[in-house]
């Protein structure tokens, strides 16, 4: 793949005035183009930009309403795809994430080894010993329901919003059914694997300071649970049974009615037992018990080859040259 590849990045704006220009001052000569995307900003943080900015390459877009910092991402990807950009890094504009590592989240898909990188904050133990505990539980639960519901189990930090793709991956995704807010990453991660795009890690340092996250806990956490529970589903269902049907989607089907059947006939026979203060026959106890045992073992023979089943052919070794 040629090196010689048109960069651009895109910084959702909202209410970050006061990181914003030291953000795109940052920016290294490798980004050919900059778009800025005040997301119906309080602080009017497009106008803001406009007055004090004096880089060429910035790009300033206005959303008439807020969307989210999805929605303010996606106007970026959509107007990068426009102008012909090969690949779209997103940077937030509080400050957090240094410029200075795009060229580590662009090489592998100049390589051509992924088509969309991310960034990971829990490679080295200094770094992660040194974060909230907070953090590091919230983050492990998230990761291992994003892993389950987006199919991508060489990941972490899912969240991490320090991104970059390939023009063919963001052409091939729905952004429009893409979810708005703040589970924005995750549905990303969803929706590159339902078009096979190969994902990968790059360690980077997070700055945390003393300003306050917008993502409150107890908002947003039955929203993440419904999203992940709902791409699991759909992933599952699309993945095994009609994308492909294999030895793991026989084993799935199996493995679910001989779980559901030896839960529900060991279950009314227990009940049963209660009841009638009788001891239930040898026959039942080992019938469901059998059932349970190998409905599990099928289950994770799945796992292990839901697993195995990560993407790893870029979709951009299929792009004409």
């Amino acid at each position: 793949m040629s090196s010689s590849k048109r960069v651009a990045v895109v910084i959702p704006s909202y209410k970050v005035t006061g990181h914003v220009l030291d953000v795109i001052a940052r920016m290294g000569p490798e980004v050919e183009r900059i778009y800025a995307v005040d997301d119906c900003c309080p602080h009017k943080s497009g106008q803001h930009i406009l007055d004090h900015n004096t880089d060429p390459r910035v790009v300033v877009l206005f959303n008439e309403v807020n969307k989210g910092v999805g929605g303010a991402t996606k106007r970026g990807y959509e107007e990068a795809l426009k102008d012909g950009m090969d690949i779209v890094i997103k940077v937030d504009g509080d400050g957090q994430m240094d410029p200075a590592l795009i060229p580590q989240f662009i090489r592998p898909i100049i390589d051509g080894r992924a088509d969309y990188t991310k960034g990971n904050r829990f490679f080295s133990y200094a770094h992660v010993s040194r974060m909230p505990g907070i953090r590091l539980f919230g983050n492990a639960v998230l990761t291992f329901f994003t892993k389950a519901s987006s199919g991508y189990w060489n990941i972490y930090d899912p969240n991490n919003g320090f991104t970059a793709i390939h023009r063919r991956a963001l052409s091939m995704l729905p952004l429009e059914k893409i979810h708005n807010r703040y589970f924005f990453e995750s549905d990303m991660l969803f929706r590159l694997n339902s078009i096979r795009a190969v994902v990968m890690d790059v360690p980077m340092v997070a700055v945390y300071e003393d300003e306050e996250s917008g993502l409150k806990i107890k908002e947003i956490l039955l929203q993440f649970l419904s999203g992940h529970l709902r791409n699991f589903g759909k992933r599952i269902v699309y993945n095994y049974f009609l994308r492909d049907f294999t030895i793991a989607s026989l084993e799935l089907v199996t493995g679910l009615a001989l779980l559901l059947f030896g839960l529900v006939y060991g279950g009314m026979h227990w009940a049963h037992s209660v009841v009638t203060q009788s001891t239930a026959p040898g026959g039942v106890v080992m019938l469901a018990g059998l059932s349970v045992i190998v409905g599990v073992q099928l289950f994770l023979s799945v796992f292990n080859y839901d697993v195995q089943n990560t993407p790893r052919t870029p979709l951009s070794v299929f792009e004409e040259s």
